[in-house]
């Protein structure tokens, strides 16, 4: 299965942010041996980075988490038919419209996200347990 990954369940792992962090840890296992490819949007590089580096007050640590995100995740890409995709959409927040928009042109199965409000997206939208309940099924 390829489902890209929100910009926050990437967070909850690198940041180690409770309550969040296991249900992360169990996607990213999932995605490490094989059974999930995941992917990122190119716009989530640099949002992560801001983000890691705002909370740590470390630019190492932003850096390295761009450089773990790189190693755990394809990248999905973000151009212009993405951006006129997601403007078009009915989601109503434009970050997340972006995401599954990109998700949709690369066809990928799910985007999966703690997020509950991706009204309007493109693509199938799960939770990280609603994935794993998927593929224990």
């Amino acid at each position: 299965m390829r489902v890209l990954v929100d910009t926050n369940i990437i967070l909850d792992l690198l940041l180690e942010r409770e309550p969040f962090v296991p249900d992360a840890e169990r996607l990213f296992q999932k995605i490490a041996a094989g059974e999930v490819i995941g992917y990122a949007t190119a716009t989530a590089l640099t949002d992560i980075f801001y983000i890691a580096r705002r909370q740590t007050q470390s630019i190492e640590i932003a850096r390295a988490a761009i450089v773990m995100t790189l190693q755990l995740l394809e990248i999905s890409p973000v151009d212009r038919g993405v951006i006129e995709m997601a403007l078009a959409s009915d989601t109503p927040d434009f970050e997340d419209a972006v995401q599954a928009a990109s998700a949709a042109s690369q066809e990928l199965d799910a985007l999966i996200t703690r997020d509950a409000d991706f009204s309007g997206a493109l693509i199938s939208v799960l939770s990280i347990r609603q994935l794993l309940w998927q593929l224990e099924a």
